[in-house]
């Protein structure tokens, strides 16, 4: 677990950036720097669905065996954002990893690579 007073990261909490089933956390600096810059380029919050998550969480969320979110990524809701500008921030702040879904965007620091969660998500996403 991270101490709260190590916490530099203002638009985001330890408890939204840890696992919903146990609260696992997993420190890691440089994504939560890239994670507030995308914040702060936006200007808007970002509401996060998920970001790390425990193994055995992942496991019954049906997550992938190697997810990103058993170190750490992200899903950020849509709702309220421009999802062009939303990719575009995250990218320029470091990212490398998306998933493209009609609700929401998945960001991780892991291999390059892109993928969408449905065909719907890819029309949408191939609008912007």
């Amino acid at each position: 677990m991270t101490n709260q007073t190590n916490w530099r990261w203002p638009d985001f909490s330890r408890v939204e950036m840890s696992c919903r089933h146990c609260e696992q956390a997993y420190h890691w600096p440089a994504f939560m720097d890239a994670l507030q810059a995308a914040r702060d380029q936006i200007g808007r919050p970002f509401h996060i669905l998920s970001a790390h998550r425990c193994s055995l969480h992942n496991a019954r969320v049906g997550g992938a065996s190697r997810s990103q979110h058993l170190r750490l990524a992200v899903d950020i809701a849509l709702r309220d954002h421009d999802p062009g500008a939303l990719y575009m921030s995250l990218s320029e702040a470091g990212f490398t990893g998306f998933g493209f879904y009609t609700t929401f965007i998945h960001a991780d620091m892991g291999p390059v690579r892109q993928w969408f969660g449905t065909r719907k998500a890819r029309t949408l996403w191939q609008q912007d």
